[in-house]
């Protein structure tokens, strides 16, 4: 008989560490990497099983100019076109000359992967 309880897909739960909403799934904390729970099956960190999206971008600011300042915004809607979700995730200012490199990804699990 098995104590190990099913999650419905998609529950959330509070990280204790960092406060970020996780999947109730998340062994390991994806925002700030620390453990959740602890894993008998000794499977340290989830392998997601495909990412449907991966956007990678730079900006660079043109020398001899004025400071930027710069907001991530990332927004989440369904498939009606409402907004689900807006988070500021990272803001930041970029001197004259500088550089930034932006990485997103959805990363999908599925139950195969909650061995």
């Amino acid at each position: 008989m098995s104590t190990t309880r099913q999650a419905t897909a998609g529950a959330t739960r509070i990280c204790p560490h960092c406060r970020a909403v996780v999947l109730e799934t998340a062994v390991i904390c994806p925002a700030c990497q620390h453990h959740l729970r602890f894993n008998p099956g000794g499977v340290v960190k989830p392998v997601p099983s495909f990412s449907p999206l991966r956007v990678e971008g730079t900006i660079r600011h043109p020398a001899g100019s004025e400071p930027w300042e710069y907001s991530v915004l990332l927004s989440i809607r369904n498939d009606r076109g409402e907004e689900i979700s807006r988070q500021v995730v990272g803001v930041g200012a970029l001197q004259s000359g500088e550089e930034r490199a932006f990485s997103l990804a959805v990363e999908v699990f599925t139950r195969d992967g909650f061995r």
